[in-house]
């Protein structure tokens, strides 16, 4: 990335530079390496479907590969196959998962094993730099291709379908682009939406468990537990590399008090934090990696070989690996949620904090006794989407397609519960933050003391009973800025 560009090569985009052209304002440019590389895959893939029989462009598709298309149908096969193929269902998926979806797409094609004429390269940056999206459903893939929204893309750029643009989706006409009727389902064989989404998805997963850190951190000075089991002979004693560093980092972010401690050992919310923190730690950053890898990978089927001068028929299409390490990091994430709420019920109670009950301004006050119900209702949901997207099946296309990891579903999956902890997150920030107040104390210096800063210029300071629901949000929106600070 560069600044207020984001410069596709098909080999380095990153989950976070995702995100930024998802949600932010910047061009998108296609670099000359990619262009080329996609320039050599249609050549080659024009000259092998001369030669000899290539699924799709010159056989039918699914349980009609052993059908093949005849010379003067060719030219309609690929509008029809992409007619046939963009019937999504349900409500239109939010714009920034269709921009990441394109941001993939661009990236994919720049890899160079499509073989989809490199003109199109131009077409979706064009689309991104307008602001235009293509109608995309919710319902429609199953981790085997994300047909149905990339033939909706087709459509748009044949302009068959009109984009939509502005907030409120207003039909618009966009940039035009006629895709040759053999790259139809080049262009459409991608996983693009899944991996888009899942992009999105684990970058802000990422970043909710740094700020997590801290606002534990802050819990963790406000009911005056114990540095012991941070220590780190502790840690060497068991070295997880994610559990020593969540240790390392609450050292850091504690190391300006040295409070003493009011209780030989503490609840699980701070003397196992490490050990429960740790794993969805390792868990995000394996999915981070698995993603990456497949945003930056020719994973075609057929896959053209530009050096081998042929094509490959192949199953690089199936997106299991994404599937299960995302389901594996949403059952990380509950766990360490699970944390987070019984961090909040300390805060409720006055032998941790020192006040009145549920840090109320009198003592028959209910002060932050909500606080909890709302942490536990987020966890519930990220619980119940805890339930492994993978361990579900389906055999499709008379048989031929058999077996589906449905990690479209797990990326969704992980949207959602990344949305619900940061909701929890943010009720454990709002009660951290009250009690310090009402305790008037504050950290000394360090990180610590900058987040505590930030929360406090934020939140509202009444300690009446009162409605909580904006500071529930004002301290979600805080989350991000507090990751920063992660040491």
């Amino acid at each position: 990335m560069e600044h207020s560009r984001i410069v596709i090569d098909g080999a380095s985009l990153t989950c976070p530079e995702v995100a930024v052209a998802a949600r932010e304002d910047v061009m998108v440019a296609i670099a000359p390496e990619g262009a080329e590389r996609a320039r050599a895959a249609w050549k080659v893939a024009r000259e092998v479907a001369g030669a000899q029989p290539v699924y799709g462009r010159t056989t039918g598709v699914g349980a009609n590969r052993v059908v093949d298309v005849e010379w003067e149908d060719a030219d309609a096969h690929g509008l029809r196959l992409l007619r046939s193929h963009a019937a999504g269902a349900g409500p239109l998926v939010a714009p920034e998962i269709v921009r990441a979806m394109l941001t993939v797409r661009l990236n994919q094609i720049a890899a160079g094993g499509s073989g989809v004429e490199p003109g199109a390269l131009q077409a979706l940056a064009d689309v991104l730099n307008l602001g235009l999206l293509p109608p995309v459903p919710v319902y429609g893939a199953i981790g085997t291709g994300d047909l149905t929204a990339l033939a909706s893309t087709a459509l748009c750029l044949l302009g068959e379908r009109s984009w939509l643009a502005g907030p409120d989706g207003a039909p618009e006409r966009g940039p035009g682009y006629r895709l040759q009727s053999a790259d139809a389902l080049a262009f459409i064989s991608s996983n693009a939406a899944t991996l888009g989404e899942a992009a999105l998805a684990v970058a802000d997963l990422r970043q909710m468990l740094r700020a997590s850190t801290v606002v534990a951190a802050l819990s963790h000075f406000a009911v005056r537990a114990s540095e012991e089991p941070y220590a780190p002979p502790v840690q060497d004693a068991c070295p997880h590399p994610g559990q020593r560093e969540t240790a390392d980092a609450m050292r850091t972010l504690l190391a300006f008090d040295r409070p003493a401690p009011m209780r030989i050992q503490d609840p699980y919310g701070y003397r196992a934090f490490p050990q429960v923190h740790g794993p969805a730690l390792e868990a995000a950053g394996y999915a981070e990696e698995v993603v990456t890898r497949e945003i930056n990978a020719a994973a075609e089927n057929p896959l053209v070989d530009v050096a081998g001068r042929t094509v490959w028929h192949n199953g690089n299409f199936h997106t299991a690996y994404v599937g299960l390490a995302l389901d594996a990091a949403r059952a990380a994430l509950f766990q360490t949620m699970a944390l987070a709420a019984a961090r909040l019920g300390t805060l409720a109670e006055p032998s941790f904090t020192g006040l009145y009950p549920f840090q109320g301004a009198t003592e028959a006050s209910s002060g932050i006794m909500i606080l909890e119900y709302v942490a536990h209702s987020c966890l519930a949901d990220v619980r119940r989407l805890a339930t492994p997207a993978a361990l579900g099946s389906a055999v499709l296309s008379r048989g031929v397609e058999e077996h589906a990891g449905f990690s479209t579903q797990s990326a969704r999956a992980t949207t959602d519960a990344v949305a619900a902890y940061r909701l929890g997150l943010g009720c454990e920030l709002v009660a951290a933050v009250r009690a310090l107040r009402m305790q008037g104390r504050a950290p000394s210096g360090g990180p610590l003391r900058s987040a505590l800063d930030l929360a406090e210029a934020v939140l509202d300071p009444r300690v009446e009973d009162r409605p909580l629901d904006a500071d529930i949000a004002v301290a979600a929106d805080l989350l991000p800025r507090l990751a920063r600070l992660h040491p």
